[in-house]
């Protein structure tokens, strides 16, 4: 059974934020050697990864190829999941809260869903927010500075300049797009606001969608700001 990768987003907009980073691992697997269940080269095979290089390189074929179907062996490549053990992955970022908010971070506010999260597994203390939405969640989902994933700015906001065209290149891989390269189920849910404004429509492109960035499922609402009651 593959893994469960989940991102729950939601921050307002044009709102100075400072984002506290929940990155919640359930459970912390050792590294291990190729892990295969089933026999290779039948449909129902899986294997490990070791997650160097992203997508896997193909296996070689391993059936058998002659002139007629007569001693010719067919081969399927087996299927990529997580290692026994992998841990299920929670992120969530939320918007206009000091560091010092919750208290599973020590705050005055009593978030006792989120420590009992905590208390499960990791805590990552040294991520720093960009004090907007936009830019500071493409920073989170690549690793990487806002400006090297497009988003200097908002995506409102965005100019037909490198590093605030609100394009998040090919050259930036996404968490979920690590996550499920490795084999994960992928999901995003909430606010999305890292698609340029002028790929929203019905039409696509979906490159710039969440389903397009590594995420199997998105249930959401694409641009900056959204009723909270209706529907």
């Amino acid at each position: 059974m593959r893994k469960t990768r989940i991102v729950l987003s939601d921050c307002g907009l044009l709102q100075p934020v400072v984002v506290p980073l929940l990155f919640l691992l359930a459970t912390v697997a050792p590294v291990a050697a190729q892990q295969v269940t089933g026999v290779l080269g039948e449909p129902s095979a899986t294997t490990t990864i070791n997650g160097k290089q992203i997508p896997a390189p193909a296996p070689p074929f391993g059936g058998v190829i002659k002139e007629t179907l007569e001693g010719s062996k067919t081969w399927w490549p087996p299927r990529i999941v997580p290692p026994k053990g992998a841990p299920n992955v929670l992120l969530i970022m939320t918007d206009d809260q000091g560091y010092g908010v919750p208290s599973t971070f020590g705050g005055v506010i009593p978030t006792p869903a989120l420590d009992r999260i905590a208390k499960a597994g990791l805590r990552y203390t040294q991520f720093h927010s960009t004090a907007l939405c936009s830019p500071t969640r493409a920073a989170l989902i690549t690793g990487r500075n806002h400006h090297s994933g497009g988003f200097g700015v908002i995506t409102e906001l965005s100019t037909g300049f490198p590093g605030y065209n609100s394009i998040i290149g090919s050259d930036n891989a996404t968490v979920g797009r690590i996550l499920k390269e490795n084999g994960y189920a992928t999901s995003w849910f909430g606010k999305n606001h890292n698609t340029p404004s002028f790929q929203y429509g019905t039409s696509g492109p979906f490159d710039q969608w969440p389903s397009g960035m590594g995420f199997d499922y998105f249930y959401g609402f694409m641009g900056g700001e959204t009723d909270q009651w209706t529907p």
